[in-house]
């Protein structure tokens, strides 16, 4: 339970205890029920509409929002899963597979943190080694070979920065894929589903549609690491979050994003069933809108979607 939803807890409970004891003594009928009922909805209400930009990026992190593979699970009809780079390891931090969507065959590239400890510890809290990328990027060649749409699911506090992930290459990697997608054949649809940090979100986040969770985050670092550069001190993440612009609608205005997908009330955890209904509806809606564009004409959009991101001021 998040700080902001402890009221609302309370007040459930409370509200829960009532009804028990309503029920057995006669005390409380319906239309007082009924009235208790609404007020929770509109604490839920003013709670959710006034979070702070922090909250919501505990919202993104939170252990019972749904990972990638419950959205795999949830939106295909199939997936075969595919292992490995060929080169050195398969990376558990990212999925690769064929699926099919309603009929629909495509490649689903996705970053994974895991729901408990064991797959938390087994899926490195989803931060991605070099031969994650370099699986993602052999995905990405039999997607433009069978003239497959790919979509990417960005979900990692950022690619490994271990030791031995900087020895086997990581920023190699990662540039890699950046300069490979951005000349590939291929439709490519991404969708931010939690964290979306740094390189190692952007290392399989290139795409001709970006979409985009409610509160889902996507920055170039997280409030913390920004917190301790800038202030030497991680406890100003809230100042940090604000600063960096990294939530939906500021990426919506910035062009960063083309489209925010619409949580349930507080948040995805709160009713994945409807959450999972508006990430297929996404998806198919994109892949209908991008299958009328010829390839060539595709990358060059591609191309100048991410050559005008940004702005500056010159003094």
């Amino acid at each position: 339970m998040l700080n902001h939803e402890k009221q609302i807890h309370d007040y459930e409970k409370a509200l829960q205890e009532l009804k028990n004891q309503g029920v057995e003594s006669g005390i409380l009928g319906e239309d007082e029920i009924i009235k208790l009922e609404n007020k929770l909805e509109k604490l839920k209400n003013k709670v959710y509409s006034e979070l702070s930009p922090w909250e919501r990026v505990e919202i993104s992190r939170h252990p019972k929002r749904p990972k990638a593979t419950d959205i795999i699970t949830n939106i295909c009809d199939s997936f075969t899963e595919v292992f490995g780079d060929r080169l050195y390891a398969d990376d558990h931090a990212i999925i690769t597979g064929f699926a099919m969507i309603n009929g629909k065959k495509f490649v689903i590239i996705a970053q994974e943190k895991g729901n408990d400890t064991e797959s938390r510890l087994y899926r490195n809290f989803g931060m991605p080694h070099p031969e994650g990328y370099r699986k993602a990027l052999r995905m990405m060649k039999l997607a433009e070979k069978f003239n497959l749409p790919i979509i990417s699911l960005l979900d990692t506090p950022g690619a490994y920065c271990g030791l031995e992930a900087e020895e086997r290459g990581q920023g190699s990697a990662i540039a890699q894929n950046l300069f490979e997608m951005s000349i590939l054949k291929a439709r490519m649809i991404v969708l931010l589903i939690g964290e979306g940090c740094s390189g190692g979100a952007l290392g399989i986040g290139i795409g001709d549609t970006i979409g985009m969770l409610e509160h889902a985050y996507y920055s170039v670092i997280s409030p913390e690491g920004c917190a301790s550069i800038l202030w030497r001190d991680p406890a100003k993440r809230d100042e940090a979050t604000v600063s960096l612009k990294m939530q939906s609608e500021d990426l919506l205005n910035a062009g960063i994003v083309d489209t925010v997908i619409k949580e349930p009330v507080g948040g995805a955890h709160h009713d994945p069933k409807a959450l999972y209904q508006s990430i297929k509806d996404f998806v198919l809606e994109s892949v209908e809108n991008l299958s009328g564009i010829p390839l060539q004409e595709l990358l060059d959009v591609r191309y100048e979607k991410f050559r005008v991101m940004g702005s500056f001021e010159e003094v």
